[in-house]
């Protein structure tokens, strides 16, 4: 498997790819990879004939530099795990941050419609600038012919579209169902800092969450929020930062319910220190 950390050099090989006519996928990550990274390579894989698998811990989308000490940082096993899937049609790309950030380590301003106020915008001032600026840099490096994110991160797999739309990308977004552990809990790297108790817990935000699809063909979007936030209330082991039906379009929260419109449920859970997030579509 090949690994490349300079810009230069995933370049030069990628031009190399293209002029034989290869079709180039692209996974972004941030390592830590579990399994649910593995579905987006296999669906890259299935789609392309090499994928560009990018490992990258982003400073500017981190909030607290806690959390971005904290990150795990595992290469070596997330390239053994890559090589489970292909070792010769994936190709890694572990730049170093003054690769990417040539010593001025700030975000881009980005304006997304409005998607990067909603949910995750509200409580992490600047993520989604931070976000932009490494999406936007990395399709300017690999010029993938597709790019697939997991729905995990819903509202981060619309500002990604949007930011396509807005700069005039000539990369396919493909959006990726959410891989679950055999609990229900949505994978995540951080699931590996979570305490044993948590972890026998976590089931309860995932049965939370398609318990209130079931009531939403009943139920007003207040009564199912009231209803999630009391569950939570008497849950001592998580904190619930948020519960959010909200309409797939424009992220904006629903205040009733339109036979026309999408929705989805986006909530957020603080197990001690460790954030979880996950959602669920709802109709």
């Amino acid at each position: 498997m090949e690994i490349y950390i300079q810009k230069k050099q995933i370049t030069s090989i990628i031009d190399g790819l293209k002029l034989k006519g290869d079709t180039i996928g692209m996974v972004p990550t941030m390592g830590a990879l579990h399994q649910g990274h593995l579905q987006l390579v296999k669906k890259a894989l299935a789609e392309n004939n090499k994928v560009i698998v990018s490992i990258f811990v982003n400073p500017t989308q981190f909030n607290s530099n806690e959390d971005l000490t904290n990150y795990p940082r595992t290469l070596e096993q997330d390239i053994n795990l890559l090589k489970t899937v292909s070792a010769t049609n994936i190709l890694v790309y572990a730049p170093t941050v003054d690769d990417i950030y040539k010593g001025n380590t700030v975000s881009e301003k980005f304006d997304f419609d409005g998607l990067e106020h909603e949910m995750e915008g509200k409580f992490r001032d600047g993520h989604f600038n931070g976000v932009g600026t490494i999406v936007k840099r990395f399709f300017e490096i690999i010029k993938p012919h597709n790019a697939y994110f997991g729905e995990k991160d819903f509202q981060q797999l619309a500002i990604i579209k949007k930011l396509v739309e807005i700069h005039k990308l000539t990369v396919n977004i493909v959006g990726c169902e959410i891989h679950r552990e055999t609990n229900g809990l949505a994978m995540s790297s951080r699931n590996t800092r979570l305490k044993t108790a948590h972890k026998n817990t976590a089931p309860f935000i995932y049965k939370t969450l398609k318990t209130a699809k079931e009531k939403f063909g009943t139920k007003s979007v207040t009564n199912i929020t009231e209803w999630v936030e009391k569950q939570f209330a008497n849950n001592k082991l998580f904190e619930l930062e948020y519960f959010i039906i909200a309409d797939t379009t424009t992220l904006k929260p629903a205040k009733r319910k339109s036979n026309k419109k999408a929705y989805r449920a986006f909530i957020a859970v603080y197990a001690d220190d460790i954030r979880l997030i996950d959602n669920i579509a709802l109709n």
